[in-house]
Formats: C-alpha cells, structure tokens, sequence
C-alpha cells in the first residue's frame, strides 16, 4: 500500500503534467473571453423611433428604462433590468434639447456601468456640437473634445456615430468611434428616385465638404462642382461663387447637415441662375431649426433629402418636399457586427438588406 506522501506526489506530478499540457491551448482567461454576452439596446428620450427600428431588425425588445425630471429640471434616470455581464447599447441623438439629451445619456451611461455591464456603448447618430471642432477665433472652445471627454468619464468603452461634421473628432477620443456613412444609402436614393441621375453634377455648398461630394461623383461616373462662400458671422451667408458648370443639367446639393438652411436656400439659387434644371438637396443631419422650414419651402427644391438621424415627422408635416432615408438598418447592422466581433467596414460602402 503507498503511503498517503506518495499519494500526493502523484497527484502533484499528475497535475503538473496536466498543466503543461492544455495551458498553451486552453488558458481559461481566452476561453472564457470567446464568449460573447447577452445583448441589450435602451433608448434615451430624443429618437425612441430609430431606436425601436434598430432593435425590431436586431430581433430582440427594447431595455427598459424611465427618464424624468425633478421639480428643479434634474434629470433622472432608472434602468429597469438587470445589466449585470451585459454588452449595453444605448441610442440617443444630439436633437431637440441638446443640452437635456447629452446630460440623460450620460447619466445612462453611467448607471450602467456601475452596474456592472461588460461594455457600454453609445449609439449617437448625430453627434452634439460637432460644429465647435476647432479654435477658429481667439477664445473659442472646442467644445466637440469636450463632450468626447465627458462620455470617456461618463464609462463609455466604444461609441457609434454618423457622419461626423469633422472626421478628425475620432481623435478626441481615446476609444473607439465607428463612424459610420450615410453614402450608400445616399447614392442607392439616387439611383432610385432620380431618373435623370446619369445627367446630373453632385454639388457642395461649401468647400468643406469636397472629398465627400467628389466620392458621391466618383461612384455615379458623373461630374462635381462647388460653392465657395464667404460668411461674416455664424449663420449668415455674406457671398458665394460657383465653381463648375450646371447648366442644363440636374443639381444635386449634397451635405452632412442643414440647421437655419440659409446656405443650401443661396445656393440652390445660385444654381438656377447658371443653367440647372433641377435642384435637390441630400443632406445627413436634417437640424432644421428657426427659420428653416419656411425657407426650404419658398426654395426650389424638388426635394430636400435627409436621413432619419434626427426624427423628422414634425418637419415632414410643415413641408411636403422634404422626405426621408431611413438608416436604422445601418446603425442595427453596426450593432450585431460589434457585439459580434466583425469588421464594420462592410457598411462604409454598402447598404445592408
């Protein structure tokens, strides 16, 4: 009979033995790391429809959550499940009341975090206060980098967004942004519901945005061209040039936001003066704020194009001519490629069906 000493040395030199063999292949921490965890979307208050479309593609019900203010305008949040081990979503736009819905995200993010989700992500398809990316006059802030650091202390792991007004804001960051393009969906409304397409010229109402109408221009084999306008003060057009010939031919004003729409109302007029048949403009981020219902329908759009980024039925109700790309499909798809551990660069050049 061995002794119970022997016993225990058989047992370490068994599990040594053991451990030398399966630790390269099967460390526990990889293993374990394999495994996806479940999956939850919550909505914030600005964009509850996009977010409802976004998980009726995905297949699965919307987290449930209650927002609220006290008496004092303090928002407050309550997740209503638990989020324990959970790969979080939440879907909130910069619209409406920006400063409101920056602060309600925020907070979620936080609850979650706290509550010990895996990995919180913020779905944002329209970023707030992308226009104050730089330090364009003495004393300006830069207030895009300051709302990056607000959602990076906020617990935010990975965020997801749309057309940035200025790509360079993912360097703010120290997480990953996916920022997605509304490009595809763009040129397939096109293809679809302009017939004259093959004769048309893609325009940008500014000189900032002519990489992305020369991509536009490249994929549809036609031409482009440019205004260039020089403003005196925030949201006011001083004067504007046309660079490129339009005449005789289909204009189409292409942008990644329209907030009062003084600058696409110019310009659709300065293309009419030089020979344009048609004039339409496909914008991603339809703000439309103050005066600029009014003005798109004293314009003379055919249409004015936008995506549903920002909800837009009330603005669909005051003006028969603008009309919506629907992105959910965009945003559900970057959601199941993410939680899967694919590559979402499929959607920068494709729309998913």
């Amino acid at each position: 009979m061995p002794g119970r000493a022997d016993t225990n040395r058989a047992r370490c030199l068994l599990k040594n033995k053991l451990t030398a063999q399966f630790s390269p292949k099967f460390s526990v921490g990889k293993y374990l790391g394999r495994k996806m965890p479940n999956i939850k979307v919550f909505s914030g208050s600005s964009h509850p429809d996009l977010a409802q479309k976004v998980v009726d593609r995905l297949g699965i019900e919307l987290g449930r959550v209650v927002a609220k203010k006290f008496s004092n305008l303090e928002t407050n949040v309550e997740i209503g499940e638990s989020v324990r081990g959970e790969d979080v979503y939440i879907v909130q736009s910069g619209s409406g009341e920006i400063n409101d819905n920056l602060m309600e995200l925020l907070i979620m993010i936080n609850a979650c975090k706290i509550a010990s989700a895996s990995r919180v992500t913020a779905v944002i398809p329209c970023f707030p206060y992308a226009r104050q990316d730089k330090k364009d006059k003495s004393r300006a802030p830069i207030s895009a980098k300051l709302v990056a650091n607000m959602l990076s202390v906020a617990g935010a792991d990975h965020i997801i967004t749309m057309d940035l007004h200025a790509s360079q804001i993912q360097g703010f960051f120290d997480i990953p942004v996916d920022n997605l393009y509304a490009e595809p969906a763009v040129l397939k409304w096109i293809k679809e519901n302009i017939p004259e397409w093959r004769n048309c010229i893609i325009v940008s109402p500014d000189a900032g945005g002519a990489k992305r109408v020369t991509s536009i221009a490249d994929r549809l084999n036609v031409d482009f061209a440019l205004i260039h306008k020089e403003r005196k003060k925030a949201n006011e057009v001083a004067a504007m040039v046309l660079v490129g010939d339009v005449k005789d031919r289909v204009a189409i004003l292409v942008d990644d936001m329209a907030d009062t729409c003084g600058t696409i109302c110019h310009a659709a007029d300065k293309l009419l003066e030089a020979g344009a048949t048609k004039v339409y403009a496909i914008l991603t981020h339809g703000i439309f704020s103050g005066p600029a219902i009014s003005r798109i329908n004293n314009a003379c759009f055919e249409a004015v194009v936008v995506t549903n980024s920002i909800p837009q039925d009330r603005h669909m109700k005051e003006c028969s001519k603008i009309q919506v790309i629907d992105v959910s499909m965009m945003f559900a798809e970057a959601v199941r490629r993410t939680h899967n551990g694919e590559s979402v660069s499929y959607l920068f050049s494709n729309v998913p069906y």
